[in-house]
């Protein structure tokens, strides 16, 4: 059986069990994360520059290490500040980005721990980073107590979301149903209480979506650090950009090949699922859990703000051209946002300095 047709069945099994209709989120989490089949949990791959690699997507660590390079500032600038040495990456992915900043922080990091709930990245982490194996560690679930700085790299985005649809004004919760006797997968709306977290202006349809996974993350993260800081960077709004009215058909979006679609029924386990980010909703969930942000702003003026410029000017062709996409408005310059919270005392952090957007959350 292949892969694709056993996580097929594994969800068909899951709709039944669950009276026919299944809510989204956790379509999402056995579409990502079903053990040994979801799309993190398989041993396909997932990272890489171009599609002949096998690959789906590219994130920024694997386009060029400046930008681990660039991130180990700010994370060097926290251990100071927190009086820690041990940093805590969730979702490493291929190891790129933990093996950027080993390698830039040397001995300032004495323990680098990687929380991942796949089994198959862990393995090709395990690889990436056999010069640091004596400072590298993995966890597959939060640990009860954090000391130390946080980084999660576009880790959020992957957090199972729920949709909601605004029909003729009426609000319903969006989940999979068997759509027909073979067991197609189709869409089935029903009434909610649920509420996006503002009231979205106009009449017209609407599809949208609520993240109370990543929220309950973040409280949780609030609950565990006991010391330190935390650094996510991810694709995503503001509530009022993300809840604008003309965002009507929600930002859900699968990966595959390095080609983006909208459709997460099909091909199950073989692409990527994702949702921007409700930076408003996070830095909320962190604040009333004691976690209070420590700075918020642009991708592009957090990398300027921690060097990037200077290394640029020092790197070789191929690597500035790749250092200038992850700073580009057209790129990943504005859309990508970084988020700080921090335990203990606030401080100025560097990545902040100049460009901080934490009033607009």
């Amino acid at each position: 059986m292949s892969l694709t047709r056993a996580l097929q069945a594994l969800v068909e099994e899951a709709v039944r069990r669950a009276g026919g209709w299944l809510p989204f989120d956790r379509f999402m989490a056995l579409a990502l994360y079903a053990p040994g089949l979801g799309y993190y949990a398989n041993s396909s791959r997932k990272f890489g520059q171009m599609p002949a690699s096998g690959s789906d997507f590219v994130t920024a660590p694997e386009m060029t290490p400046l930008f681990g390079r660039a991130l180990a500032v700010q994370v060097a600038d926290a251990l100071i500040a927190t009086g820690s040495d041990e940093v805590w990456e969730f979702g490493a992915g291929s190891g790129a980005l933990a093996a950027q900043l080993l390698q830039s922080l040397g001995d300032r990091v004495r323990r680098y721990t990687i929380v991942d709930v796949s089994g198959s990245l862990r393995a090709r982490q395990y690889d990436a980073l056999v010069p640091f194996a004596g400072k590298v560690a993995w966890a597959g679930e939060l640990p009860q107590a954090i000391n130390g700085v946080v980084v999660g790299n576009e880790v959020l985005d992957a957090m199972p979301v729920k949709l909601l649809a605004r029909a003729k004004g009426v609000w319903h919760e969006r989940g999979v149903t068997l759509a027909g006797p073979d067991g197609t997968l189709g869409w089935a709306d029903r009434p909610t209480e649920l509420r996006p977290p503002v009231d979205i202006e106009g009449p017209h349809d609407y599809l949208t979506e609520i993240h109370p996974q990543a929220e309950a993350f973040m409280r949780t993260l609030a609950d565990r650090l006991v010391r330190g800081a935390a650094f996510f960077i991810d694709y995503g709004f503001t509530e009022g950009e993300y809840y604008h009215p003309q965002r009507h058909m929600g930002t859900l979006m699968c990966h595959r090949g390095h080609m983006a679609d909208s459709d997460p029924l099909p091909d199950l386990g073989r692409k990527d699922i994702t949702a921007h980010v409700n930076f408003t909703g996070l830095a909320l969930a962190a604040q009333e859990a004691g976690l209070p942000t420590l700075g918020y702003t642009t991708q592009a003026r957090f990398l300027m703000n921690c060097g990037l410029l200077p290394l640029m000017e020092q790197a070789p062709l191929a690597e500035r051209v790749a250092g200038h996409r992850l700073v580009a408005e057209h790129e990943m310059g504005e859309l990508f946002k970084v988020i700080g919270f921090h335990r203990g005392d606030f401080w100025d952090a560097v990545g902040f300095r100049e460009g901080d957007r934490t009033h607009t959350l």
